[in-house]
């Protein structure tokens, strides 16, 4: 489990590209899924300075025999990952590369503000811009370039470790962002 800072998991390709899947938040437990799967296909990385906790899966799966409720919750955390997964698919595959920025940008603020991370329009980021075009699909120069398109219309403003929001509706409206994929029980706007 994710107590501070942020994680990500990627693939590392054979000839050392690496392909961002998706970030994890504090309160986040990724890779619930090799509590089923005996190898994982991918790894998980630190983005900065992050804690983690551990719990051995023998512990948990005496827990899920003893608090079905605990297993279900988990489950459902596993079945939102895959959520997440096939929503990073269609915006790599199918949205140019601000709309791609804007997206994630989306995603990363409005989980960190349901979690409650975020301050007003501002959340704390740990990418950096190498990061955000391994996680994006695109080309440094690319990720400049998006960036500056984001920040000169006036959607968000990225630097130095964090993200400002400067107009969540355009910026949603450019991302064609919706959140339901993300299956939050209480809405954090």
């Amino acid at each position: 489990m994710v107590v501070e800072g942020m994680l990500a998991r990627y693939h590392l390709l054979p000839n050392g590209a690496r392909q961002y899947l998706s970030f994890h938040l504090a309160g986040d437990m990724p890779d619930s899924q090799c509590l089923f799967i005996e190898a994982m296909d991918h790894a998980v990385c630190a983005i900065g300075k992050a804690v983690v906790a551990s719990v051995p899966h023998r512990d948990l799966m005496k827990l899920f025999d003893s608090r079905p409720k605990v297993g279900a919750a988990i489950w459902r955390e596993t079945l939102i990952d895959a959520a997440i997964f096939r929503e990073a698919i269609t915006n790599n595959s199918a949205r140019s590369a601000p709309a791609r920025m804007a997206h994630l940008f989306c995603e990363l603020f409005y989980r960190s503000r349901a979690s409650g991370l975020a301050r007003g329009d501002t959340c704390v980021l740990p990418v950096g811009l190498n990061q955000l075009g391994e996680a994006l699909g695109l080309s440094l120069a690319t990720v400049n370039r998006a960036l500056a398109n984001l920040r000169d219309s006036g959607l968000a403003d990225f630097k130095s470790g964090s993200l400002t929001i400067k107009n969540w509706a355009n910026l949603a409206d450019c991302g064609e962002f919706n959140p339901r994929y993300l299956h939050l029980r209480r809405e954090p706007f």
